[in-house]
């Protein structure tokens, strides 16, 4: 007769050390894909209040995705809903947001990038006062969100949509992208490794991103610190082909020493 596995409070070592007991929760993750606070609290014998600060612990360190009610497991070659990304490092993209408003300029054409990020520095653009601003996005949360605001012009590339991200993407995006120009391109990646490049987990998104590069004339790269030295599936371009990149203070020094030795400048906001 199968027996059910006991919880750990039935057993005799119940106190586990919060690392263990954090240890055994991304196991737990990583093996069922998501996991709720209940389930969890369930299994250790021990309160919600507890277990959503391992969770937050353990998202805080890149090892979990935090959502309402439990948690995703994180896999750098999957694709993260926009939804979930909104809620990751959160106050660190406001900041790079802030820092990368300040580029800004009357009368600019900007390329805003797909992300969580760039949506960031569409809010920043809400208030900024500027006669006028062409704002080109693949990003329909991003036009949504400066569709209203007075003297912004929002062109959008047709496309294939993406639920994950609400984006657009495809052959119809990068054709529509040829016969425009950028002052600016704020470019949201997945992942940056000096040695290899930007990378996205989609091979159409790095196309796309790819040809927003050629029409831009300045790149600036935004991305919290959680994104450095991380890989993906699809390589955008090599670090050298970007003039700026704007991330956070928690950013490893050696990776910002690497940027800026090729050529690269960092802003740390």
């Amino acid at each position: 007769m199968t027996t059910s596995t006991p919880t750990i409070a039935e057993k005799p070592d119940a106190a586990l050390l919060i690392d263990e007991r954090r240890r055994l929760i991304r196991e737990q993750v990583q093996a069922q894909g998501k996991v709720t606070v209940e389930e969890l609290a369930e299994r250790f014998g021990i309160s919600v209040v507890t277990i959503r600060s391992d969770l937050n612990a353990l998202a805080s360190t890149g090892a979990l995705l935090r959502t309402h009610g439990g948690a995703l497991a994180h896999r750098d070659t999957e694709e993260v809903p926009i939804s979930v990304k909104q809620k990751l490092h959160h106050e660190q993209k406001v900041r790079i947001a802030v820092e990368a408003a300040k580029l800004i300029r009357d009368g600019d054409t900007i390329l805003l990038d797909s992300g969580s990020t760039t949506e960031e520095i569409a809010k920043q653009i809400r208030g900024l006062r500027l006669q006028s601003l062409n704002v080109i996005t693949n990003a329909l949360n991003i036009a949504v969100l400066l569709a209203t605001v007075p003297g912004v012009n929002v062109i959008m590339p047709g496309g294939l949509l993406r639920q994950n991200s609400y984006s657009l993407s495809g052959p119809q995006a990068v054709t529509a992208l040829q016969s425009l120009y950028a002052d600016r391109l704020f470019l949201g990646v997945d992942s940056l490794d000096p040695e290899i490049g930007l990378m996205t987990p989609h091979l159409l998104e790095a196309q796309l991103n790819a040809q927003m590069m050629k029409i831009a004339r300045q790149i600036v790269a935004v991305a919290d610190a959680s994104k450095l030295m991380k890989r993906n599936l699809s390589v955008i371009a090599p670090v050298e082909q970007i003039d700026m990149l704007i991330t956070d203070k928690d950013a490893d020094e050696a990776i910002v020493g690497e940027l800026r030795r090729r050529g690269v400048e960092v802003v740390l906001a």
